[in-house]
């Protein structure tokens, strides 16, 4: 079974109003990067948590040096991120796109 032309418009429609911004994403690394809110904006809640764990952590060891190396490693992963957020957009609305899919083609009677 296939879509017809009009039920692949109102996917495409549907995940263009339902998706994440990739403009939202980078202003949310850009002002709040070290809070890991980005990650959870895009699904990832895991490395979010972890983000927020490792800054949390490296802003109390500070004061016995071990600190500054968890936040070293924090400001790395907030540079790879700038590049990572489009990929991470797109496998989003990829994911979003595959459900409606089947959600329009369960919907459909058999043939």
């Amino acid at each position: 079974m296939s879509l017809d032309t009009q039920q692949q418009i109102l996917i495409e429609q549907r995940v263009g109003n339902d998706s994440r911004s990739a403009l939202v994403a980078y202003l949310l690394l850009i002002f709040a990067g070290g809070l890991g809110i980005h990650r959870f904006y895009l699904g990832h809640t895991g490395s979010g948590v972890a983000m927020l764990v490792l800054l949390i952590v490296g802003v109390l060891t500070t004061p016995i040096l071990i600190g500054f190396a968890l936040l070293l490693a924090l400001g790395i992963w907030w540079i790879v991120d700038l590049f990572l957020i489009p990929g991470m957009v797109n496998r989003q609305r990829d994911e979003l796109r595959r459900n409606l899919r089947a959600e329009y083609l369960a919907r459909q009677p058999a043939a």
